[in-house]
């Protein structure tokens, strides 16, 4: 091709060719030995600075996942204890529940027992007023009808069976 340029004459060979040629290899020269090495190496400097900043960076995120990952076991050990504090304020609640409606029953059997027992001491005390007044309405009744008057003894029998009496019946004892 440089001889179809030279055919045509588009390009001649003189001394400014050759000046030319030998300040581009000069040039070519001057670049080797001093510009390309300096440039070289800063390239190279910042590859492995790129590279080691790279390294780094992968390092802090399998860092953060590590982290990461920690928290999610602590927050899930945190859940784990929470609901294990829950589980044991719920059955302290219903244990303390049971223990306050056992009380409550107790309280109640207590009140209802006591109130057996008034009534049936009320009762007593009606069965004796009403044993007394029987007696009076006996010993009256009798001392009318037979016209006397009785000694102890026999007043206090006819006094028992008449009460005796009064007790079989049926409607008398309730």
């Amino acid at each position: 091709m440089l001889i179809a340029y030279l055919a045509a004459g588009l390009l001649s060979i003189n001394g400014t060719l050759i000046a030319e040629f030998i300040a581009f290899l000069l040039m070519l020269g001057v670049l080797a030995r001093w510009v390309y090495p300096p440039i070289i190496r800063a390239a190279e400097a910042r590859q492995l600075q790129i590279k080691a900043q790279l390294e780094q960076a992968e390092k802090s995120r399998q860092e953060a996942e590590q982290h990461l990952r920690e928290a999610q076991a602590e927050i899930q050990r945190a859940r784990e204890e929470a609901g294990q504090i829950i589980e044991r304020a719920n059955r302290a609640a219903e244990r303390i529940q049971g223990e306050a409606q056992e009380k409550a029953r107790d309280e109640a059997r207590r009140i209802v027992e006591a109130a057996s027992r008034d009534i049936e001491a009320e009762r007593q005390r009606a069965i004796h007023s009403i044993r007394r007044q029987m007696a009076d309405i006996v010993t009256e009744a009798v001392r009318r009808i037979v016209g006397e008057s009785l000694d102890g003894e026999r007043h206090r029998k006819l006094i028992e069976a008449a009460i005796e009496q009064v007790e079989k019946e049926p409607n008398a004892a309730q």
